[in-house]
């Protein structure tokens, strides 16, 4: 767990948050199968429930920052890295060597793009367990990326496809956000220093809150 929040985080509730649009929650399959596509040799798909047993398996500790500042600490995820998985699409597909960029798209149909070599890193995993639990739709059921070390919009939830790019794709969340969005260097926005979208971004948390809540009730 972090002993020390980054700059400008907050500790928050840790409930269903995103883009407003994106308040319904989705109708799930129950197979998680993955479409690969863009820069490889042979699209297809995957069956990550062939990882549920697997030695590659793993847990970590991390947190989640997300760009409007509040943090959830301490989170208990289970999965397998991605890197792990990348290599295996390599052998399986062939990931052309141009490939700078992988984007992640969920069953919501939210989108984001992440640098290959960020993705890559040892403690970006695609979940399935939170807490010990199978992770919940709340959470991005049936898997969802976990990017610690990135603002939370790289974490895309209920992921349904991976696709290799040669070139950056702002994604879902638009150009306001930063094409890399690590939290350390408070890249919340690639326009003005992250400082300046502390409170315009905080503000929003509220409605959005709200927003979430009241999808989830009529869900109920």
């Amino acid at each position: 767990m972090s002993q020390e929040l980054p700059p400008g985080q907050r500790l928050g509730p840790f409930e269903r948050f995103g883009l407003p649009r994106f308040a319904a929650e989705p109708r799930l399959p129950a197979a998680p199968l993955i479409a690969v596509s863009g820069l490889v040799d042979r699209p297809g798909e995957i069956d990550l429930r062939s990882y549920r047993s697997s030695d590659d398996r793993r847990e970590q500790v991390s947190d989640l920052h997300c760009v409007t500042t509040w943090s959830a600490v301490g989170l208990r995820w289970g999965g397998v890295p991605f890197h792990i998985v990348h290599r295996h699409l390599a052998d399986s597909m062939g990931i052309a060597e141009e490939a700078e960029w992988v984007r992640f798209r969920g069953f919501d149909g939210f989108r984001s793009s992440i640098k290959l070599e960020d993705a890559l890193a040892e403690n970006v995993l695609l979940a399935d367990r939170l807490d010990g639990d199978p992770l919940g739709a709340d959470h991005g059921a049936p898997l969802r990326l976990v990017a610690p070390r990135h603002y939370g919009y790289k974490s895309v939830k209920h992921v349904v496809a991976i696709e290799y790019m040669r070139h950056y794709d702002p994604g879902s969340a638009g150009a306001m956000v930063h094409p890399r969005g690590r939290v350390a260097r408070e890249e919340r926005s690639r326009w003005l220093p992250g400082w300046f979208w502390r409170p315009i971004w905080r503000s929003f948390v509220p409605f959005v809150r709200r927003r979430y809540r009241r999808a989830d009730a009529g869900n109920r």
